[in-house]
């Protein structure tokens, strides 16, 4: 552009120093001339800008789509390739970043199944175990007081003790019932996050499996005095594997159930939208405090505000999980002392 306009100014010189005539004919010739040069090194350079940029979008768009091998060409100088140069080198870091992490969590599913594996058979043998105790201790008590019957004398077997017995294994079992479902809900994460997990999934009923997860807490919401409402299209579908997506929506009526007092509802909601399918578990409990509200879905988190002292804080993880595993999404609301809403998204 510098060269055209200056050799333009040149001739425009000499045409004048010269004195030729009509000398605004040859000016105007040159003008154009000078217009034409410029517009057409104008094009020439902005188009193999664009096609820079194109190579260079291509590039950024197959690192995005997954492609770790990709190299964008800056073997020039200029802003342009600075940044280029910057975006390779932000790729090299964000690849190494990727290994390391893509490492240390193949450790841990590794470190996490191999425990979760070896627990397993001691904690079966620990429930045959404690099965007999329970049996024997019955059954010693019955022993002694058909002796003393026999004898002709009054049974006077110590109820307090057995009582204290019995007390002691009821507690040593629901214990133990909590390292089992630890080492199961460790596993099926773990299988989840590894991508072990094929799922089967077909079209089914919202509404069965609802009332499949409604009927699984009778006896519990029984005997809290609680309850379980279901309200939606009944025939309303979804394309899912009905036992994961059954395993995360008890997991959220579990936790519901858990955080609501004698008298408390729980709602299992759900509606058909164009694109996608909505699922929402809602009580009336104690709710969530706002500062909790962030780290909920992080694993074996406990909240210092929580009353639920069973927890193991890994339901929710597992659900969230699921929940994206089937390429879905999970939102929370919730107010303290009002209760807690989670909505699951699925698309059509």
């Amino acid at each position: 552009m510098i060269a055209c306009m200056g050799a333009f100014t040149a001739v425009s010189v000499i045409f004048m120093y010269l004195k030729v005539g009509k000398e605004a004919l040859p000016i105007l010739f040159f003008s154009v001339c000078m217009s034409g040069g410029i517009l057409f090194l104008c094009y020439r350079y902005f188009q193999e800008q664009h096609g820079i940029m194109e190579d260079a979008i291509s590039q950024i768009t197959e690192y995005i789509a997954g492609s770790r091998d990709i190299t964008i060409e800056c073997n020039d100088e200029g802003e342009l390739y600075r940044l280029f140069h910057e975006v390779n080198s932000l790729v090299s870091i964000l690849n190494a970043h990727a290994e390391k992490e893509k490492s240390a969590k193949k450790f841990l599913k590794q470190t996490i199944s191999d425990i979760s594996h070896q627990l397993k058979t001691p904690l079966a043998a620990l429930n045959i175990y404690n099965g007999i105790l329970q049996e024997e201790t019955e059954n010693f008590v019955v022993g002694q007081e058909s002796a003393a019957n026999r004898n002709g004398k009054f049974a006077s077997v110590n109820r307090g003790d057995l009582t204290t017995m019995q007390e002691f294994i009821r507690l040593s079992e629901q214990e133990m019932d909590r390292i089992e479902t630890l080492v199961q809900n460790l596993l099926k994460i773990t299988k989840l996050d590894a991508g072990m997990i094929v799922l089967e999934k077909s079209m089914e009923n919202v509404a069965d499996f609802a009332e499949r997860v409604r009927d699984s807490f009778a006896y519990r919401t029984s005997q809290e005095g609680k309850e379980i409402i279901l309200a939606g299209d009944e025939s309303v579908t979804l394309l899912c594997d009905k036992n994961w997506i059954i395993e995360a929506v008890s997991n959220l009526v579990k936790n519901a159930l858990d955080h609501t007092g004698e008298g408390g509802v729980i709602r299992i909601e759900w509606k058909a939208f164009d694109t996608f399918v909505q699922i929402t578990v809602k009580d009336n409990g104690s709710g969530i405090d706002p500062e909790d509200l962030y780290h909920i879905f992080k694993r074996f988190y406990r909240s210092r505000y929580s009353k639920d002292t069973q927890g193991i804080g890994l339901g929710l993880p597992l659900t969230k999980a699921i929940v994206e595993t089937h390429g879905g999404t999970i939102e929370v609301d919730s107010t303290p002392g009002e209760g807690t809403s989670f909505i699951l998204n699925f698309m059509r």
